[in-house]
């Protein structure tokens, strides 16, 4: 068994000797994209599994180690992890935790010491906990974040991104049920066996593929129908974990929707950008400054062509990360950037520009950045634009599912109220 190696803080390090024995359990946000990028890590020698559980007991082993009044993003990814780790299904002698930090001042940044300290009254200190960031935050000698595997990371997001765009535009209509998850674990299924292949992660096979990827999707027979097209966005968790929002798509399409959910891209491509806007607002390197405007232009080249690819399949395509950012620029300003900062604004402003008026704003109830970005910005979105139809919901463990699911169908019977008024309109001017 490998040996427990300490840092001058006394963290517990994930060495090389444990890559080569231990299992890193991920927690699960976005299936598609979590699942290739899984791939790419055993590629690069790593065992990991990303976990898949969903069920109220992820939240009661939450509440036994975290406090009620943490966010709730971070009670849930602590209890899938610490019930993955006593399941018995693992060596908990051979097992390694993998989360992501960004760093900035909010859980995504913080809770990896919520983890430790849960690992440790759960009596699994000698459990390592792997930080996946940007910024330097913590480093292990067993786990190195190189260019090489950001690239391949950000093919993964452009492949994640373009998938569930797409099956978001079938699925409601598809005329032949089932067609179009078959279509998406068919192209999972297909990538991830490519990736074993010689430049099969590169941004010329990356943009090859999202071609053929839309073309395939534009293959699926659809329904000449309209439904109304619902907006999800809100905090990055809450937004896109079915564990976290109580699987909020299917309730939508449930009731008759098309869901819109905005990609990772642009978030990602925000917390790069942050950075430059740091150097801009408190100074800084120059240095750290052209880096991240390399790394943002890179990232933004990925998006434009996964975008190219979904508009030249005939798909419906929202704007990119700089059609964000000049939208919000009249609402705030790019200092504003806790939690998911402007960006949530512009998400949307954008959906609304595009004709989604719709919008479920998706938040942990104890969020404060999100509150002001999300729920504090709905009065002057609908004092701009009166058609907005947005509901703010919270997600904690004492909310019930039944009242968040009232919420949204009261803001569905509101779209499918006004889409009736403007219909009876139209018939009246003919």
């Amino acid at each position: 068994m490998a040996e427990l190696v300490y840092d001058a803080n006394g963290r517990l390090l994930f060495t090389k000797e444990m890559k080569k024995e231990y299992t890193l359990l991920i927690p699960q946000m976005l299936p598609v994209h979590f699942g290739m990028m899984a791939e790419v890590l055993r590629r690069e020698g790593y065992k990991c599994e990303m976990l898949t559980t969903n069920h109220r007991g992820i939240v009661d082993t939450g509440l036994k180690y975290v406090h009620n009044d943490t966010c709730y993003p971070a009670l849930l990814v602590i209890g899938q992890l610490i019930e993955a780790v006593n399941s018995g299904k693992y060596d908990k002698d051979k097992v390694g935790l993998l989360i992501t930090q960004t760093g900035g001042g909010c859980r995504a940044s913080n809770y990896i010491h919520l983890l430790r300290k849960a690992l440790k009254k759960a009596g699994l200190e000698n459990v390592p906990v792997v930080s996946l960031n940007l910024s330097g935050l913590e480093k292990n000698p067993g786990f190195k974040l190189n260019l090489r595997l950001i690239r391949r990371f950000i093919y993964c997001i452009m492949y994640g991104d373009i998938i569930v765009m797409l099956a978001n535009q079938c699925r409601p209509y598809e005329a032949h049920k089932g067609e179009t998850d078959a279509l998406v674990g068919a192209w999972e299924k297909r990538l991830v066996e490519g990736f074993a292949e010689p430049g099969s992660l590169t941004y010329k096979a990356m943009k090859a593929n999202c071609g053929l990827i839309a073309a395939d999707f534009a293959k699926i027979e659809r329904l000449d129908i309209k439904k109304p097209r619902v907006g999800v966005v809100g905090e990055i968790y809450i937004k896109y974990s079915p564990l976290g929002n109580n699987e909020l798509e299917k309730l939508l399409l449930g009731e008759g929707a098309e869901p819109v959910v905005p990609g990772l891209t642009d978030f990602v491509i925000f917390k790069i950008f942050n950075r430059e806007a740091d150097v801009d607002l408190y100074g800084g390197s120059g240095l750290k400054k052209f880096v991240v405007r390399r790394l943002k232009a890179y990232v933004e080249k990925c998006q434009h062509a996964m975008l190219a690819a979904v508009g030249g399949a005939g798909f419906r395509v929202p704007g990119d990360f700089e059609h964000l950012r000049k939208l919000a620029a009249d609402y705030l300003g790019v200092g504003n950037k806790m939690g998911e900062g402007w960006l949530l604004t512009a998400e949307m402003l954008e959906l609304i520009h595009d004709g989604t008026s719709n919008i479920v704003c998706a938040q942990p109830f104890g969020c404060l950045p999100n509150h002001i970005v999300g729920k504090g910005m709905l009065r002057a979105l609908k004092d701009d634009f009166p058609q907005s139809n947005i509901v703010a919901v919270d997600y904690d463990p004492g909310a019930t599912r039944i009242n968040q699911e009232n919420r949204i169908k009261l803001m569905l019977s509101n779209a499918n109220g006004g889409r009736r008024r403007a219909a009876a309109e139209v018939s009246e001017n003919a």
